[in-house]
């Protein structure tokens, strides 16, 4: 998750859009005419604001706002956003959805005075049923509204979590898993061979995002596989799979348009089918983190646990003021979840991309091997000891950041006053969306910005780093709301992308030329999975 924002094509629904409007448009009207008379009793400006403009958009129905037309555009919503600023020509624009209005935003300046300047009026998060069920409740940190159940977990995670102390001591654990990262695939370049294939295609999306779940098994439970995993025991079982799975599609159902988050008395008929998609997905999620919970928990009170081995008992460890425990269990097993859906889709999504991008421009790909053979040598592998010195490597990675972000948005933040924001209005408890890809992609902002070059981050000599302050780019974002975990997010994505291009040498398949780098319409991923001739670097397996 990585405070991203998901959004699914909304097309396919459990009802077609003209059945789902006519159903409730009596019901909406009524609804919102008796929550408009509240909210203009009840609003109070200053005169300055009240004469300010709105943001430009489109123009909204009577009540219902901009609704229809998110139901029967022909696109995801994401990709129809981004179009109608491109028609408008704005970085700022607003979208009336019911009584909520939703601001994109596709520009650094006014992202930096959204979440700098007035980071305290923009710091909170919105309700949604995406979030509620990912949250036990609103338990966890990321996508809880601001509040006291905010700063406590805030608080804990940051001291038991994304400490350095912390940092320090998950990686070994890191380190196992990127070791096992080539040995799978040194595994699978085997078994092709001894099937008499005369190359060894792999499936790097697989590879990648197992390589990402594995890292967060590993850091949250001490594990790798739930079960068995493959038959040489360095590749996913189908336990693993389906976690797996399930991350992603909490994830992408997070905040993804749904009609009951603008009109909530909807929400029980789940016009959508969003909600049982959700459920379903954190079931399967549950059903593998919360046994580990449990057993966990009973050992740290029968005493059979003494030191601390993982994040998880880190959590079970940390006290409150008073020397009691910090978190119940309920919000252990939350915030486990939380941390493992904020782990597995970034470094796995700028590998992939990345991958496919420099296997297409070999030029790329030789400069990134020739850096990690003059910094490492080639009597080893690659640790995180040696980030500092392989720039080129990182430039690479923050360059898939920029040009193939993994979600069009950051997780949306909410006003929580009336506020100006580049001269206009933004009324309170307004959704603001920083877009990353409409950041990222800004030809005001990037030379050629849809072509994938590491170089124009090298320009200043300086060492390369994912978090961009001035946010030209938006990797971790900034703030109250930025991500804690940004120093694991990105040496998980840079030792990610060094142990694959070290460690084997990549190709398109055979008679395909240029692998096809299309974006899905649907999302921001690849629109095939990617797949790659892989040829071992190395005779033996290094230490």
């Amino acid at each position: 998750m990585s405070g991203l924002l998901y959004f699914p094509k909304l097309r396919t629904t459990m009802v077609d859009s003209t059945s789902l409007l006519a159903l409730t448009l009596g019901f909406l009207i009524f609804a919102l005419t008796m929550k408009r008379k509240e909210t203009m009793k009840t609003v109070s400006m200053s005169s300055y604001i009240r004469n300010l403009p709105l943001p430009p958009g489109p123009k909204p129905w009577p009540l219902i706002g901009s609704l229809p037309e998110i139901f029967r555009i022909n696109k995801p919503v994401f990709r129809w956003i981004h179009s109608l600023m491109e028609e408008l020509d704005t970085d700022i624009a607003c979208i009336r959805l019911a009584n909520t209005h939703v601001i994109p935003v596709t520009s650094p300046r006014i992202a930096r005075e959204i979440l700098k300047k007035q980071d305290s009026i923009f710091a909170t998060r919105p309700l949604t049923m995406g979030t509620e069920y990912c949250s036990r409740g609103y338990l966890t940190i990321a996508v809880e509204p601001q509040g006291e159940q905010w700063k406590k977990m805030r608080k804990v995670v940051a001291s038991h979590v994304t400490s350095q102390k912390s940092f320090n001591l998950m990686l070994e654990k890191r380190t196992e898993e990127a070791d096992n990262l080539v040995r799978h695939i040194n595994n699978l370049c085997v078994k092709n061979r001894g099937d008499g294939n005369a190359f060894a295609i792999i499936d790097l999306r697989r590879v990648v995002r197992q390589y990402s779940g594995n890292v967060a098994r590993k850091m949250m439970f001490g594990i790798r596989h739930f079960g068995k995993g493959s038959g040489d025991g360095s590749g996913p079982g189908l336990e693993e799979i389906e976690h797996v799975n399930s991350l992603f599609t909490v994830v992408a159902h997070l905040y993804a348009f749904a009609l009951s988050d603008y009109v909530p008395w909807l929400r029980f008929l789940d016009l959508e089918g969003h909600e049982k998609v959700v459920s379903s997905a954190m079931r399967n999620v549950s059903k593998y983190n919360d046994p580990f919970v449990d057993e966990r928990l009973m050992q740290w009170r029968n005493g059979k646990m003494k030191e601390p081995q993982d994040f998880l008992d880190m959590f079970i460890m940390a006290k409150d003021s008073d020397g009691k425990p910090a978190l119940s269990d309920e919000e252990i097993k939350a915030q486990v979840t939380e941390l493992m859906l904020a782990t597995v889709d970034n470094p796995s999504n700028a590998a992939e991309w990345a991958m496919a991008e420099m296997i297409n421009k070999p030029r790329i790909m030789q400069k990134a091997v020739e850096e990690i053979d003059r910094v490492v040598g080639k009597d080893r592998f690659v640790l995180e000891s040696d980030l500092p010195n392989l720039n080129y490597v990182k430039a690479c990675v923050k360059e898939a950041f920029r040009l193939h972000p993994v979600a069009p948005f950051n997780l949306p933040h909410m006003s929580t006053s009336d506020a100006v924001v580049d001269g206009y209005f933004i009324p309170k408890g307004s959704h603001v969306l920083i877009s990353r890809m409409g950041i990222g992609r800004n030809p005001n902002v990037w030379d050629k910005p849809l072509k994938f070059d590491p170089e124009r981050h090298l320009g200043n000599n300086e060492s390369v780093e994912l978090n961009d302050p001035d946010l030209n780019l938006i990797s971790f974002s900034t703030g109250r709301r930025g991500c804690m975990g940004a120093n694991i997010g990105s040496a998980m994505a840079y030792m990610l992308l060094a142990r694959l291009i070290q460690g084997f040498t990549w190709s398109s398949m055979p008679g395909e030329g240029k692998i096809d780098i299309s974006e899905s319409k649907c999302d921001l991923f690849m629109a095939k999975p990617l797949h790659a001739v892989a040829t071992p670097r190395f005779a033996e397996e290094k230490e």
